[in-house]
């Protein structure tokens, strides 16, 4: 910015001698004065200097030394030193009037207006900072209190409470997180009571067929009979098939719940047949006939195979239990629009209609189970199709057995 005034100063005396605004002085008179502008407290802030090109000063600005600025011949910016004082100087050749005009700035005084503007800006800045800082500290402290509130709130409480964070008056940003904590809470609080309620079923539950064990054991050793003997081991065979199958599905159970939700191209048909080729020792066991209908419906699903097969298996093997012997299960795939449905027909005797809002909880058991079921398959059906971001739909037979959807919504073919 100081150079370019000097620029602008050295071809404004140019422009104005070559307007005959400043008469240059003839050969051997005395120089004229140049007025130039002047800042009150500092010396001789621009000076001016008009050489006739033969090295005649013949004009000058007051306060401008009396040798030559600078000695460079060319237009434009050089450095010069004079009398001992560093100079920056502009200079403009006019070669209609002959003459050389030079505007030169002394170095230490254009470093002192330097200093004092730097000085006259940092000194606001150096007072206002420390103010501003303080403002921004209080009002981010302010801003911040509520959460050190909460904070101080969570850090009080016990790790079984988890009741919903008490009322109070709070900024609207706060809300949101209250209210994330709030859900947070209510669902460990859910999944804590069905945990404690799993425990405590699944203990009593396991009690009855393991003391049915000790009690047919002791009339084993207790009897010389060899029918009573081949009763009590009959029944403990039962007792241990129960015990098998629940402490399966509660493995089961617990590996549908802590399962990631990976989607993979899954073929369907193939899954139902390695799922009805799991339970053919059952069905077997049982005399019941299980039937694939499996048509084409466009390619493999893009779904979760483990979750899909857990579900599957458990819906088809309480089909095999509720049949009675020599009766068929049948297993369909089919669309319904966008949907996917893997459909299970029994000829039982089906889920009794006041059992059939209950159905999907555990270890709710209806007559059609038998003494061997567990209360467990449905649950991890239910779980599995929650998890699939599907459902699980009870259909009546026409009284006759039971119809078990299995629907994937909205399921892309892969």
């Amino acid at each position: 910015m100081l150079d370019a005034r000097l620029a602008e100063a050295a071809r404004m005396v140019s422009s104005l001698m070559s307007g005959q605004r400043i008469a240059v002085a003839q050969a051997g008179g005395a120089p004229i004065s140049v007025p130039m502008p002047a800042v009150e407290g500092y010396n001789r802030q621009l000076s001016c200097q008009i050489w006739s090109l033969d090295g005649v000063m013949v004009g000058r600005s007051n306060g401008a030394p009396d040798a030559v600025l600078t000695d460079a011949a060319a237009e434009g910016y050089s450095r010069s030193t004079v009398d001992g004082e560093p100079w920056h100087v502009y200079s403009v050749i006019n070669r209609d009037l002959g003459v050389r005009v030079m505007v030169g700035d002394s170095l230490a005084v254009r470093d002192r207006l330097v200093r004092d503007v730097l000085a006259g800006l940092l000194l606001p800045v150096a007072m206002i900072l420390p103010i501003l800082a303080l403002l921004i500290w209080v009002s981010v402290a302010r801003g911040l209190a509520p959460l050190d509130r909460l904070a101080a709130t969570l850090r009080a409480r016990s790790p079984s409470d988890l009741s919903p964070l008490p009322a109070g008056p709070e900024p609207q940003e706060i809300r949101p997180v209250r209210r994330a904590l709030d859900t947070l809470f209510a669902r460990l609080a859910a999944a804590r009571d069905v945990e404690r309620d799993f425990t405590t079923y699944a203990a009593h539950e396991l009690k009855t067929p393991l003391a049915g064990l000790r009690t047919q054991a002791q009339v084993i050793r207790l009897s010389d009979d060899p029918k009573v003997q081949a009763r009590a081991l009959a029944a403990i065979e039962k007792s241990v098939d129960r015990t098998d199958r629940m402490v399966r599905q509660l493995l089961e159970l617990a590996a549908v719940d802590r399962s990631d939700v990976a989607t993979e191209p899954t073929d369907p048909g193939r899954l139902m047949a390695e799922t009805v080729d799991d339970l053919a020792v059952l069905a077997e066991a049982r005399g019941v006939t299980v039937q694939i209908l499996a048509p084409d419906i466009g390619g493999p699903l893009g779904t979760n195979p483990f979750l899909l097969r857990a579900a599957l298996r458990n819906v088809v093997e309480n089909a095999i239990h509720a049949s009675p012997v020599g009766g068929r299960v049948t297993v369909a795939l089919q669309r319904q629009g966008t949907d996917i449905e893997l459909v299970v027909r029994d000829h039982g005797q089906g889920i009794p209609p006041d059992l059939r809002d209950r159905a999907s909880e555990r270890f709710t058991r209806g007559q059609a189970g038998g003494p061997n079921g567990s209360g467990l398959g449905l649950s991890i059906v239910a779980s599995a199709m929650e998890r699939l971001g599907g459902e699980v739909i009870f259909d009546d037979s026409d009284g006759e057995g039971q119809i078990v959807r299995l629907r994937l919504r909205g399921n892309g073919q892969g």
